[in-house]
C-alpha cells in the first residue's frame, strides 16, 4: 500500500494537463510573477486563482522539451486545476502569497487575457492564511475568495462588511487539528459565511496530508464542482 501511495504521489507531482501554460504578471515595480494557466477551451467568464497548501511553493518552470513542470502538483489546489479549467473558467495555479501586488498582477493578466473576467481566490489549508490576510488589503479588487479546508483563524474572519463574496469549504470528516471543520461552522453560524460541507472520499495517510479527508480525496470532483456553482450563483 506504501508503495502504491509513492508512486500515486509521484504520478500527480509530475501531470500535466494539455492546457497547462506558464505565464507571467507584472508587479508595479516590474517583478515577474509566474503561474500556470490552465485552459480548457471555452470562453472564459470567470478566472480561479489556485495557492496550494503545505509549503506552498509551486515554482512553475519550463522542462527543456517545452512542457510545464512544477512542484506540489499532489495538493488539492494544483491536482484540480483541471477540473475548474473546464466550461467557462480558466485556473491559475501559483506560489502562495499574503503580498497583495502579487495576487493582483495576476488579476491584470488574467482581466488583459480575458476582459470582464471575473477573478476568485482559492486558498487550501496552510493558503488560507494567504486568503484570510488578503481578504482587506484587495476587498473588491476581486470578485471573491474561496477558504478550503481553512486553517481555525477561519472561525473569527467577518466578512459581512467586505465587498469580495466569501466562501468556506470543509470536509466533515477531517481531523487535521490546524483546520478543524467546527471552525468554518462557527463562521457561517456567526457571520453568515457561505459554506460547503464535503463528506465521503477516501483517506490515506497523514491526516493533514493531500490524499486524507483533509484534501478531498477520492470527491475532487464533486467539491470543484460545488465550489463553482457558488462562483456562477454570484453572477
Amino acid at each position: 500500500m506504501k508503495g502504491v501511495l509513492c508512486g500515486l504521489l509521484l504520478l500527480l507531482s509530475h501531470a500535466a494537463w494539455a492546457g497547462d501554460e506558464l505565464v507571467s504578471g507584472k508587479m508595479p515595480d516590474g517583478t515577474s510573477v509566474p503561474y500556470v494557466l490552465t485552459t480548457g477551451g471555452g470562453t472564459p467568464a470567470y478566472a480561479v486563482i489556485l495557492m496550494p497548501g503545505g509549503v506552498g511553493v509551486l515554482s512553475p518552470h519550463l522542462h527543456t522539451d517545452g512542457s510545464v513542470a512544477f512542484s506540489n502538483g499532489d495538493n488539492f489546489a494544483v491536482r484540480v486545476r483541471g477540473m475548474f479549467a473546464e466550461g467557462p473558467f480558466v485556473a491559475a495555479t501559483t506560489d502562495r502569497t499574503s503580498t497583495p501586488d502579487r495576487i493582483l498582477a495576476i488579476v491584470a493578466d488574467l482581466q488583459r487575457r480575458y476582459p470582464g473576467v471575473k477573478v476568485y481566490v482559492l486558498g487550501f489549508s496552510l493558503s488560507t492564511q494567504s486568503t484570510m490576510a488578503l481578504a482587506k488589503p484587495i476587498d473588491g479588487k476581486v470578485a471573491g475568495f474561496v477558504h478550503s479546508s481553512s486553517m481555525n483563524a477561519i472561525a473569527s474572519l467577518d466578512p459581512r462588511s467586505l465587498k469580495s463574496r466569501h466562501l468556506i469549504v470543509v470536509h466533515k470528516e477531517d481531523i487535521c487539528p490546524a483546520t478543524n471543520p467546527s471552525n468554518g461552522m462557527a463562521s457561517n453560524r456567526n457571520f453568515g459565511t457561505p459554506l460547503i460541507v464535503m463528506e465521503g472520499g477516501r483517506s490515506v495517510g497523514y491526516e493533514c496530508g493531500p490524499v486524507a479527508h483533509h484534501g478531498f480525496y477520492g470527491i475532487e470532483r464533486e467539491t470543484v464542482d460545488k465550489i463553482k456553482q457558488w462562483i456562477i450563483a454570484g453572477r
